[in-house]
């Protein structure tokens, strides 16, 4: 061995490998945690229709999952069922009642599963209701456990007389919600909020819209009565 192959060993045995060896053991424990937290959350396999009483919404869910139209009456339950999708997937559909002592209770059943949600709105009656429709989207939107799901903004009952247009209806949102999350913040720091489980909507120096929030949110039009639900059908296609 020559003087610089000596030196070269001396130089390696002078090494403390140790703190590399736990460099690398904190790498392979923080994978192997991070697998272990995504193999046991939920998958998220389930299409929600939810929105207020008599928007459509089990109509909808009839259409998309059967193909027909069937007699519908104000439930007390959600609705389930197996959608098969093109890309062969398939997807749990639930219709969550729209009556307000149910929806959220229910929601919470499902709301960790969620792939996407459609949120129906009735287009004919959409302004006298608009402050229950928005306060009803700002609850949904504002929820930690949603805050990764693709939303689409339904706007349905096209075919009335008095329904108002998808650009009309989001504007109409828009401008609710603006008022709506300045009236909850108000609430919110009078109360202790801790267990609070929602989060502020938007951006708080800027008036309130729809790219401001963390979910994918996307509007359609749709008459259930006539069976025009294309917009619907190409929206859940694209999941």
């Amino acid at each position: 061995m020559d003087k610089t192959t000596r030196k070269e060993a001396i130089r390696l045995s002078d090494i403390n490998f140790m703190p590399i060896l736990y460099a690398l053991a904190v790498v392979i424990i923080t994978i192997f945690v991070i697998y272990l937290i995504k193999k046991r959350a939920p998958k998220r396999t389930d299409l929600l229709f939810t929105g207020l009483c008599d928007s459509g919404k089990t109509l909808l869910y009839s259409l998309i999952l059967n193909g027909n139209e069937v007699e519908t009456f104000t439930s007390l339950k959600e609705n389930c069922g197996l959608l098969n999708l093109e890309n062969s997937k398939t997807l749990r559909v639930v219709d969550l009642p729209g009556h307000e002592r149910l929806r959220l209770r229910l929601l919470d059943n499902y709301k960790n599963t969620t792939k996407a949600l459609i949120y129906v709105v009735d287009s004919s009656t959409v302004q006298k209701d608009i402050k229950d429709v928005a306060d009803f989207l700002y609850t949904l939107l504002a929820d930690k456990a949603l805050a990764s799901t693709t939303v689409l903004i339904l706007c349905n009952k096209q075919d009335e007389t008095m329904a108002k247009g998808m650009q009309a209806i989001e504007s109409l949102l828009e401008k609710e919600i603006n008022l709506i999350r300045k009236t909850r913040t108000n609430q919110l720091q009078s109360v202790d909020n801790s267990s609070d489980t929602s989060v502020f909507l938007g951006r708080s120096d800027k008036d309130f819209d729809f790219t401001q929030v963390s979910q994918k949110i996307r509007f359609a039009e749709s008459s259930a009565k006539n069976n025009k639900i294309e917009q619907l059908q190409s929206f859940i296609n694209d999941l």
